[in-house]
Order: structure tokens, then sequence, then C-alpha cells
């Protein structure tokens, strides 16, 4: 699960990587590190053309998840013998949000699989957990790019409109937009390092186009590892 993320490039290269025509960034800084539930760039699509706008990361969680981490505090509360209001504690349960998503068949993923909440997320590198030798300590990133010079490429993603959610209880309910991207099978290279997955990555101008505007039948063929020479693991000096 790719939970860390770096862009360095500006914004011109952003706008003519992706044909964008309207940028809603302000000024963005020229290298960000980006971690879940902050802001990032992304490039999405709305009725007034391809946009690029600064989306807080992490989809909604689903139904099922809110309501089984709201059970659980209801129960610690009960059993602390306070009187629980469930459907109020159910609205209010924190949602950190879904950074990655993996299960293109899930009803909950599908509902935003159109055109028009498609996006697709800029960066030069990402970071994955090293499962290699850790030597019983904290596991390490590995840091991963598509050259040693750090080209820009972009994610697969998907955006939500103006959701509705607690996000951290100190923020209480909020509405913004948010967004995510995809995952896949990790090819060999990513392997023997995290070999669970590793994130749709699109390389070129054509997959960016296909990503944002083709039917889902065809769109979806693009979330599949890289080829194992697509992808450099970068020296650990230039890890965050």
């Amino acid at each position: 699960m790719c939970n860390l993320y770096n862009v360095t490039t500006n914004q011109e290269a952003i706008r003519q990587f992706t044909r964008a025509m309207i940028d809603s960034t302000g000024n963005l800084e020229p290298e960000l590190d980006i971690y879940p539930d902050r802001f990032g760039p992304i490039v999405r699509n709305t009725p007034a053309g391809r946009e690029i706008a600064k989306v807080r990361w992490g989809l909604p969680s689903s139904k099922e998840a809110l309501f089984e981490a709201a059970k659980k505090r209801a129960d610690k509360l009960r059993a602390k013998g306070k009187e629980v209001d469930f459907e109020e504690l159910l609205r209010m349960e924190p949602d950190g949000g879904t950074t990655n998503v993996r299960n293109l068949a899930s009803k909950h993923w599908r509902r935003w699989f159109g055109v028009e909440n498609r996006c697709v997320v800029p960066f030069t590198r990402f970071a994955e957990p090293d499962y290699r030798d850790t030597g019983g300590g904290r596991v390490p990133n590995a840091w991963f790019a598509g050259g040693g010079n750090e080209p820009l490429l972009c994610f697969a993603g998907i955006w939500v409109p103006q959701w509705t959610s607690v996000r951290k209880i100190k923020e209480g309910e909020i509405t913004t937009d948010l967004f995510g991207f995809l995952t896949t099978n990790a090819n060999d290279f990513m392997k023997p390092i995290h070999g669970k997955a590793m994130p749709v990555v699109l390389r070129n101008q054509d997959e960016i186009e296909a990503w944002m505007t083709a039917p889902w039948e065809d769109a979806s063929k693009l979330a599949k590892p890289l080829p194992n020479d697509s992808l450099v693991l970068l020296p650990n000096k230039q890890a965050v």
C-alpha cells in the first residue's frame, strides 16, 4: 500500500503532461511530500474542462468498515456503563479515508468509475515499506521512480466531489473533495521489496488520455503491473 509520494516539478510541466486546461492550485510548491489525509495536486475531469486542483487524499471508506468501527466504539462505551446513541455515533465515526483502491469489483468503488470521477495524480517518486531484512526494527521506506532523473508520471486515480464525513474528531463533520489511486499486483522488480501491491502508474500521454476518457472496460485494462524495467530503486539518500 502506497501511503507516501513526492511531487518535484512545476505546474507548467503538469499542465503539458496531462493536457490540463484549468489550474486552480494557486502556487504549487516545487517539492512536496504527500501523506494520507493531506492535500495534493490532482488533474480531474470537470464540466468546464480538465483541471489541476488540490484535493484531500483518502476516499470514503465503505459503510461496512465504518459500521464495524462504530460498533466497536459503542461496545467499549457500553462496557463503561455509558448510554449510546448508535445512529449518532455512526454518523460521527471518524473516517481517515482509504488511500488506495485495489478491489475493482467492489460495489463501493464502482459508482465512481465513470469518466466524471476519474483523475490522475502527478508524482515523481513514491514510497513503499521495504520488507527486506529490517533487523527486527522499524520497517523503512524504499523509494521508486521512473528513472534516476525522476521523470513526471501519474497514478491512475478517482475523485469524489463534496463528500460529507468526519475526517478527524477535532474537525467535526466537514464537506470536501477527496481522491485516491488504484493499486495492482506487484511486478517481479517490486516483489522482493514490497510483494503485496504496487500503484497503477500511467507513463505517457496516451495512457493518461485512455484513463481519463475511455469507456471503463478499456480504461480498467490499465490497472496492471508495470513492466519490470519501468522503475528504479532510488538511493537511500533520496528517501525522506
